[in-house]
């Protein structure tokens, strides 16, 4: 059994930043992905952006040039560093990771919401 933890949620003014944190139960090269996806209210759940094990990273346009997503293997985790957020982006923030064999796992979400 895979455990996705998220942390570092909260509630942010336009222009802050946060910093979520996904600690797995293993190491992180051991997916073929990792990736943060975010679900708003009345909305689809969505790609924020997911990294490869080999490193290639795909963002959301939406979010580019304002979030990035690091790993570290030893500490098992990926985090994703948000600067100048905006209203729009106040969602539930996912963590995802893919392993080879056995599909999806899920964490059980953190609140971001960016409000004055």
């Amino acid at each position: 059994q895979v455990q996705l933890v998220e942390s570092g949620g909260g509630l942010v003014q336009p222009g802050g930043s946060l910093r979520l944190s996904c600690t797995a139960s293993r190491f992180i090269f051991s997916f073929s992905a990792m990736g943060w996806y975010r679900q708003a209210p009345g909305k689809e759940r969505e790609l924020v952006v997911s990294i490869t094990k080999s490193g290639s990273t795909k963002y959301a346009d939406s979010v580019k040039g304002r979030f990035t997503i690091s790993r570290d293997n030893a500490k098992k985790t990926v985090d994703l560093q948000m600067n100048s957020l905006k209203p729009e982006d106040t969602a539930v923030y996912y963590c995802n990771g893919a392993l080879p064999g056995s599909g999806d796992n899920w964490g059980q979400g953190t609140q971001v919401t960016v409000s004055s």
